[in-house]
């Protein structure tokens, strides 16, 4: 089995939900930021492998993101949509402005995340539980990708996540790893194995 996984981090959403933890939440993206950074989504367009297969979460913000880059060029395709590489879901704590969060966790905080990776929010999931989300199913994409490439517009957490079964790395290592907005990340599957070919490479620089 191979297959080339393309994981790219949705835009920057609108600057008031950013005030808040918004996990699975639904919300928009920047509408400046589409356009200050049509250069970016160029750059994608001109970079992404064709043929692919797209995907996207159930969620707005990969999709738009997705769009904006077949509007700057890159064939449009059907976009399948795929539950497991949704957001760490937060629970309660979704809706929740930073800085009331400290006060609700059961031990310090990661330092480069809200919380650590082994911290659940009540009604919610920890990052170790998204690494046993993601895991499946980049194996399973990876089979039915076989030969192939998939695009996975996907968010910072679950794009973590994957890195992390592909190199067997625990939660919180994972959590050091810088994810930016529009940044991608490639995961090769071969018969070895998984390869990290690249994380938040920016490759409109």
């Amino acid at each position: 089995m191979s297959a080339r996984l393309w994981l790219i981090r949705h835009a920057l959403v609108e600057e008031s939900s950013r005030q808040f933890l918004y996990g699975t939440m639904d919300v928009a993206l920047c509408p400046h930021g589409l356009v200050a950074h049509r250069h970016v989504y160029d750059a994608l367009a001109r970079h992404l492998p064709r043929p692919a297969v797209w995907m996207c979460t159930p969620l707005s913000r990969t999709r738009r993101t997705a769009e904006a880059i077949f509007a700057a060029g890159y064939p449009p395709q059907d976009l399948l949509v795929e539950p497991d590489l949704i957001e760490q879901h937060l629970g309660e704590w979704q809706g929740l402005p930073h800085a009331d969060l400290p006060a609700k966790l059961a031990r310090p905080a990661h330092a480069f995340w809200p919380l650590a990776g082994d911290e659940r929010p009540p009604g919610g999931e920890s990052m170790e539980e998204v690494i046993a989300r993601v895991g499946p199913a980049i194996e399973r994409i990876a089979a039915e990708t076989d030969g192939g490439d998939a695009v996975i517009v996907s968010h910072g957490g679950a794009i973590r996540a994957a890195v992390a079964h592909a190199l067997g790395i625990g939660a919180d290592a994972s959590l050091h790893l810088s994810v930016g907005n529009l940044s991608l990340t490639r995961l090769d599957r071969e018969p070895e194995g998984w390869r990290v070919v690249c994380v938040n490479d920016e490759v409109s620089l």
